[in-house]
């Protein structure tokens, strides 16, 4: 395989929901900690998440001044800095996350993403002082399509670049969806907490294809369903 293995890892409503305020529900806290134990536990390469998922989960909406920055005008591959073999990766399609250290700073320390080294996926339609930015904070970034990212193209570089074997996708929707439509989902590991989300919350694919996948492994954990599936 020229690309790694994803494994999409999610928490979902019964309806199959992936984002809202059914997550914040005293009912779904049992959900939340199986779901970060698993990712402990699993000892990937690192984890995948969109801009928003990173934003709300890490960044908190802050963005640097840019004029701080010397543009870099030149749209190939940064990866020439010492690397940890364990990742946060960003796919940012146009540049907007802002990050005041190269890696994850977990206020839990959670092994599963604490010390992270943050790694932007971006396309070449970013602001050339972002990419000055990320230089001077030392994160590395690849170009993965002109206007958008491709995601088989950022997976290869994933592999190749930065030897990733073995990556957790985590949300949010719209980049489950991309991976899903690009067939480059090999196995889904689900946490349903027995809640029935909101009309306002998204679901853990959007815009998909039909896919089959095999139901491999389940649990009941506290009455909530532990699904593991892979790809037929």
């Amino acid at each position: 395989m020229n690309r790694p293995y994803i494994i999409c890892h999610m928490v979902t409503s019964i309806d199959g929901k992936v984002t809202g305020d059914f997550l914040f529900q005293k009912e779904s806290a049992e959900a939340t900690e199986i779901y970060y134990r698993i990712n402990r536990e699993r000892k990937a390469d690192g984890f995948i998440c969109g801009r928003v998922t990173m934003e709300g989960s890490f960044t908190g909406g802050w963005y640097p001044d840019l004029n701080q920055y010397n543009p870099v005008e030149k749209k190939s591959d940064f990866t020439a800095v010492e690397r940890s073999g364990f990742y946060a990766i960003a796919f940012d399609t146009h540049g907007k996350l802002g990050w005041k250290s190269n890696r994850i700073v977990d206020p839990d320390g959670d092994p599963g993403y604490d010390g992270a080294q943050i790694v932007e996926v971006l396309s070449e339609d970013v602001d050339d002082r972002y990419l000055g930015y990320l230089e001077s904070m030392k994160i590395p970034y690849i170009f993965a399509g002109e206007t958008f990212i491709d995601v088989e193209l950022a997976l290869f570089k994933l592999k190749d670049l930065m030897g990733c074997e073995t990556l957790l996708l985590e949300g949010g929707s719209i980049l489950d969806g991309a991976f899903e439509r690009a067939g480059d989902v090999d196995e889904l590991s689900l946490v349903v907490a027995p809640v029935i989300a909101g009309k306002d919350s998204k679901p853990l694919f959007m815009d998909a294809d039909i896919a089959n996948f095999e139901l491999v492994k389940f649990e009941n954990e506290k009455g909530n369903l532990v699904l593991n599936y892979k790809r037929k």
